[in-house]
């Protein structure tokens, strides 16, 4: 009696060859089977056996919907079909309608032609292996998994490789039709389950669910991946995918510092590389790069070429974190409510699908619309994401990866909370190698003459050399390159443009050039100048607007309350004349296109709308000082200026962006009176800063802008209204007090000191550390996610800022003299060149800060942890330094004279040719400290541990190595002795050491 291995070789080598000459049996809907398919169905035993293939002729012949018809065929033949035999026969057919589905998704012209000639003389063997139920079971769970799979992947990978690919190559083919036949296969034993007894109800409904989830994934993968590097790049003819060129990456360390020892890499080799990486599966591949790098375009291409050419290994789903409106404590229902399909929604399961491994794009970190608008937000969402990495890598029902990008400043304040599983790299500015990829493209699009004229424009001698770094940034190179294709762009216009204002002219050259040459016919009449004011208006307000809903869309509506009358009666004229929405034609030649939430628009770059809004304050902040009748006051008075000052900065804090454009556009307009707005605001500062505005009877300016907010679905209340009102006036001080202090003219005029000045009364001034402790009442770390960036050069002497959280502030250049900083975090702060003579540090967290040439004369920094701090050519003569923890830190160059280290920790510690003349080392950790070239002259060193400290050349004059009440030094054959000088009058050297060194 025949076996059922027997028998299911005798139904392919001879019984479906007959079955496929019968025209009935063969024609289905579907495209007519490549060649390819057929000889990778002989090499399977599917049509004969590669010694003796049978000749089945390729017209007509679908191997779509042939699976069932062969297993009824089947019953038929035997009386009676095992669920054994059932799965052999539908695996084996499905692994051949996997193979012609992936086939026809190749692009790849030159791949498609090797896999054209595949034959199946070349196969190993015929593929018939016996099957038990338990493998059978287990096939339709997960087929790439079992003995089957094994078997027809070695088939297909050997044809593949005498084909002519690569060895990747033909692993990357015959993985992703192993894993896609799961569908074809499933599909086509529920169909014939309703006539074969042992298939009967094995899937009752369930197939149909399976059938709808894959059709959605089809539909989501051809509408949401494949559509994206189609798109238009803004207005113009040509797409994304036309000038799209790869980009290269910084590898950085855990603490996001450049890592050294990594060279730069292509970006998308290098995720395609870490998604195979078996030990790195635990790992979000994590991008990071300033504004215009080309984060969000390189997500859609690259989800694209995962669509292309690893789907369904990998399965790309594309994120963008603006999009999500509600944030789970649970991040599997965050991104089941992003994605928002029904293969999602309808399938509580979906991510525990074992056929199907997912890799999220998270694009956007930076523009996560968190409810309280502070980086502890963004901090525990980074945690979620780095938490779901790691239990994907320990499930074997999930598998997936995670994909994020965001701007670099995002990171500044919560450095030291990210997860310890991100890959990171940074984006680099394209370099000339890019760019002539970039420009080849580019020509392709505009013509080889104004392609050369552009590269000329950029090489010419009087072009700046920030133009030039600017064109290293993808969206200002294409910027640039459309102008000078349209005439608008000449070298010029940068004569004497510093580096942010050649930024500025840019977008503001952009912006006309949008505004005369790319607008659309919203009036059918030419504009007037008039027109184009109103026009820019509208086009600022939407600036502000975007800003204030979060930096992702606004609300059309929202838009419309906040134009003046002029620009009101343009939009009813153009109602009027082409009876449609005007706002919403006018703002879609705009770099704006319609948002995700109905009746809202989104500025297709976050730049637009950051430089917008950077107008529009610009605009208020003149007419603020603007004199008032006969030079008596001001126009705009008080009350108006209160609420105007609630009305547009009651919403969040200012970026880095926002303020270096808006002081740009100040510092060039005629319009720009400084001691006058520095007057203002400052007065407006003192009243906010003494409640004022939070504490009035009556209805209050932060309540008004609250419900004005509300009213737009901003949730905002008055308290934070009334918080990010009085830091974001605070940063406008300290911009004007930074640009005062650049100067002579201003500098004695404008001088602003955020915490108040000291008195004969008050030693210490307390103003920051109340509106610090008022800030965080929000949220712990409020204050220093908003102002901690704009600390640069403050004027902060004798201030109280005892136990303050300024990690990773920027107080670089800081006035910190007599400062009460006892116990403060200031970990990975920029305190370089700060003046923090006689302040009080003790305590203090000064973990991995910067302190290179800061001033600590005199300053008291006992007990303070300054562990891998740089404190390179800092000045700590007569510092307190005892029993601080210096231990890996850079003090090479520092000048150290009569410090105080006693018991200070200061192994493996950088003090090459440092001055430490007089200071005191007494029971000092120095082991494995360099002190090259140091200078110890009269130090005293007793009970100090020198062990593998290096202190070649060191200048040891006079130096204290022993005395009664502490002993000798200590040190052992690690140390390090070469060329030191003044051993001869050092005082108390012990005799060992004496022995040691020939000093006898």
């Amino acid at each position: 009696m025949a076996t059922k291995l027997e028998k299911l070789r005798n139904f392919f080598t001879k019984d479906i060859p007959d079955f496929l000459k019968k025209p009935t049996n063969t024609t289905e809907t579907g495209a007519e089977v490549s060649k390819a398919s057929l000889e990778l169905a002989v090499a399977l035993g599917l049509l004969g056996t590669p010694l003796a293939p049978v000749g089945v002729a390729v017209a007509g012949l679908s191997f779509v919907g042939l699976t069932a018809k062969a297993i009824k065929f089947y019953q038929e033949k035997t009386g009676e079909a095992s669920l054994e035999e059932c799965v052999s026969i539908a695996a084996r057919v499905a692994y051949v309608e996997s193979f012609e589905k992936i086939l026809n998704t190749i692009e790849d012209k030159d791949l498609l032609a090797k896999v054209g000639t595949i034959h199946a003389g070349e196969a190993v063997a015929e593929g018939f292996i016996d099957i038990n139920e338990e493998e059978a079971r287990k096939a339709i769970t997960c087929f790439r998994e079992t003995k089957l799979a094994q078997e027809f992947n070695r088939q297909l990978s050997y044809i593949l490789k005498v084909a002519g690919l690569s060895p990747t190559e033909a692993e990357t083919f015959t993985q992703r039709v192993a894993w896609n036949t799961q569908r074809y296969m499933n599909q086509a034993l529920a169909e014939a389950g309703d006539t074969v007894k042992n298939l009967a109800g094995l899937f009752r409904d369930g197939w149909r669910k399976e059938l709808e989830k894959y059709q959605s994934l089809d539909e989501y993968l051809e509408k949401q991946i494949a559509t994206k590097p189609r798109e238009k790049v803004f207005a113009e003819k040509f797409t994304f995918k036309n000038i799209y060129v790869p980009l290269q990456a910084q590898p950085l360390d855990t603490n996001g510092q450049e890592d050294n020892e990594k060279q730069s890499i292509d970006l998308e080799t290098w995720a395609k590389d870490l998604l195979q990486e078996s030990d790195k599966q635990d790992k979000v591949l994590f991008i990071q790069g300033g504004p215009g790098r080309g984060k969000s375009v390189f997500c859609r291409m690259f989800a694209d070429w995962m669509r292309q050419n690893l789907y369904p290994i990998w399965t790309p789903i594309l994120i963008r974190l603006r999009d999500i409106r509600t944030f789970e404590k649970n991040f599997e229902n965050t991104i089941s409510q992003a994605v928002d399909r029904d293969f999602a929604k309808n399938d509580d399961g979906w991510l525990t699908d074992k056929n199907i491994r997912y890799l999220f794009l998270l694009d956007g970190f930076d523009e996560l619309l968190m409810e309280k608008r502070t980086s502890d937000g963004l901090e525990e969402f980074l945690k979620q994401v780095g938490g779901f990495q790691e239990s994907c890598q320990r499930n074997p029902e999930k598998g997936h990866r995670l994909l994020i990008t965001g701007r670099t400043l995002a990171l500044q304040s919560i450095e030291r909370n990210m997860p310890a599983n991100l890959e990171r790299v940074e984006i680099l500015p394209m370099d000339e190698g890019i760019q002539e990829q970039w420009f080849e493209k580019w020509s392709a699009q505009v013509g080889t003459d104004k392609t050369v004229g552009f590269q000329q424009f950029l090489q010419n001698q009087n072009c700046p050399d920030r133009v030039r770094e600017l064109a290293q940034e993808p969206l200002l190179l294409y910027l640039l390159a459309a102008m000078h294709r349209d005439g608008e762009l000449t070298v010029e216009m940068f004569a004497d443009a510093n580096g942010t204002q050649a930024k500025i002219l840019i977008y503001q050259k952009s912006l006309d050039w949008v505004l005369t040459e790319q607008r659309p016919e919203i009036l059918n009449r030419e504009l007037t100048e008039q027109d184009t004011e109103d026009l820019r208006r509208i086009l600022t307000e939407a600036g502000l607007c975007v800003v204030q809903s979060g930096g992702e869309c606004a609300a059309i509506s929202m838009i419309e309350k906040r134009l003046d009358d002029t620009a009101k009666n343009l939009l009813e004229e153009a109602r009027k004349r082409i009876g449609d929405n005007p706002l919403r034609n006018a703002l879609a030649a705009f770099y704006l296109q319609p948002g995700k939430q109905t009746g809202s628009v989104e500025f297709a770059h976050k730049s637009f709308s950051e430089f917008l809004c950077a107008e529009r304050l610009k605009e208020s902040l003149e007419n603020w000082t603007e004199p008032g009748r006969k030079g008596r006051g001001f126009n705009i008075q008080q009350d108006q200026m209160d609420w105007e000052i609630y009305d547009l900065l009651g919403y969040g804090g200012l970026t880095l962006e926002i303020v270096e454009y808006l002081m740009g556009l100040l510092t060039v307009s005629n319009e720009f009176r400084p001691v006058q707005l520095f007057q203002r605001l400052h007065d407006f500062y003192q009243r906010w800063s003494g409640g004022e505005f939070i504490d009035a009877y009556t209805e209050t300016l932060p309540q008004k802008k609250s419900r004005q907010l509300h009213e737009q679905n901003i949730s905002l209340g008055q308290r934070q209204v009334d918080v990010y009102t009085g830091l974001n006036v605070m940063i406008l001080l300290l911009e004007l007090h930074r640009y005062a202090q650049k100067g002579k003219d201003l500098k004695e005029q404008i001088i602003f000191y955020p915490s108040g000045q000291a008195d004969e009364q008050n030693r210490h001034t307390i103003q920051m550390l109340r509106i610090i402790n008022y800030s965080d009442c929000i949220q712990l770390g409020t204050f220093n996610s908003v102002v901690g960036e704009f600390l640069s050069n403050a004027n902060l002497i004798s201030a109280d800022l005892s136990r303050a959280y300024l990690f990773s502030a920027n107080l670089s250049r800081a006035y910190l003299s007599r400062a009460d900083l006892i116990s403060a975090y200031l970990s990975r702060a920029d305190l370089s060149g700060a003046n923090l003579s006689r302040a009080d540090l003790s305590g203090a967290n000064l973990i991995s800060a910067n302190l290179i040439s800061a001033n600590l004369i005199s300053a008291d920094l006992s007990r303070a942890y300054l562990f891998s701090a740089n404190l390179s050519r800092a000045n700590l003569s007569r510092a307190d330094l005892i029993s601080a923890d210096l231990s890996r830190a850079d003090l090479s160059r520092a000048y150290l004279f009569s410090a105080n280290l006693s018991g200070a920790d200061l192994s493996g510690a950088d003090l090459s040719r440092a001055n430490l003349s007089g200071a005191i080392l007494s029971r000092a950790n120095l082991s494995g400290a360099n002190l090259s070239g140091a200078n110890l002259s009269g130090a005293d060193l007793s009970r100090a541990n020198l062990s593998d400290a290096n202190l070649s050349r060191a200048d040891l004059s006079g130096v204290i190595l022993s005395n009664e009440k502490f002993g000798d030094i200590c040190w052992d054959e690690g140390t390090k002795w070469e060329g030191v000088r003044g051993l001869e009058t050092a005082v108390n050297v012990p005799e060992a050491l004496k022995q040691q060194l020939g000093l006898e």
